[in-house]
């Protein structure tokens, strides 16, 4: 049985933790805010540009373009947003088991984050390149990885790219989801089905005609690239957001649970005082009766 003062030192330890949970837990919340809003008034504008994007490939005919190339998959490269620190709850290693089922020997990655990078490297698979990106993701950083991703895929180095992140739903659930950059036929619109929820983001691709100068093909061959870099500057305002919500609830559920730990170890630690002094009465009164 443990003494007095174990449980005492095991306390303030405890104590301690829960100090410094709580203060990330507050940090957290304070960056999740603001992650959350980033990404979510990013969303409608997706979700415009993509509209856009449709009535221009209505318009343009017999287009072509090397970014909407189809080919037969015989290799391919898959970006991979992970967070630069842990402490998230199974954040990063969610995502990380469904980067673990691809074929290794068909992809190269490419790591935006430092727990992926280090995923990757420890499982001795093709790192291409390695990208940071800081808690407020800037659009070069995300333009930097697009770009890189596009000389890929362009040089005919590999036949598809995908991206793989944690895609934001709510401040309790993440979701890992893998989906597809290039070619550009195949993408789908990030959280499409949000425009709903906001009437001024709808854009009805019957009701409203564009006028494109100096023609529609070339708008849509300059609007590509940028199209590109918009959806993976989205997808680090996702993975942002959901990094800072998994670490917010962490931190609360470590907080929560040292709270728990102290009141038991009080419990436990007013028992065993309770006991000896209760001990130490009855070798006093034995003393007394046997001098008596």
């Amino acid at each position: 049985m443990p003494s007095t003062r174990d449980i005492r030192r095991r306390i303030k330890s405890v104590k301690n933790t829960a100090q410094i949970t709580k203060a990330m837990q507050m940090v957290a919340a304070s960056k999740m805010r603001k992650a959350q809003q980033a990404a979510l008034s990013g969303r409608p504008y997706v979700v415009l540009m993509n509209s856009v994007l449709g009535q221009v490939s209505a318009q343009a005919g017999d287009f072509s373009h090397p970014l909407i190339e189809k080919r037969t998959i015989k290799k391919r490269a898959l970006i991979v947003i992970s967070s630069d620190k842990g402490l998230a709850g199974a954040l990063n290693s969610n995502l990380l088991r469904e980067v673990a089922k691809t074929d290794p020997n068909t992809t190269v990655y490419i790591a935006a984050g430092r727990k992926g990078a280090q995923f990757l490297s420890r499982t001795k698979r093709n790192l291409a390149g390695e990208f940071t990106y800081k808690d407020a993701p800037q659009f070069s950083e995300a333009r930097a990885i697009s770009k890189f991703a596009q000389d890929l895929f362009l040089k005919g180095d590999v036949d598809q790219v995908d991206i793989a992140f944690t895609n934001y739903i709510n401040t309790l659930t993440q979701k890992p989801e893998t989906r597809t950059l290039m070619p550009i036929g195949e993408i789908k619109a990030l959280d499409a089905d949000l425009q709903s929820d906001n009437a001024d983001s709808k854009l009805s691709t019957s009701s409203v005609e564009y006028l494109f100068e100096p023609s529609a093909s070339s708008v849509l061959g300059a609007l590509l690239p940028h199209y590109l870099n918009y959806q993976v500057y989205q997808v680090l305002l996702e993975a942002k957001a959901s990094e800072h919500s998994a670490r917010m609830v962490a931190m609360k559920n470590a907080t929560d649970n040292a709270k728990q730990l102290i009141k038991d170890l009080t419990l436990d630690y007013n028992k065993i005082r309770q006991a000896s002094i209760t001990k130490e009465l009855l070798e006093i009164t034995s003393a007394a009766m046997s001098m008596g």
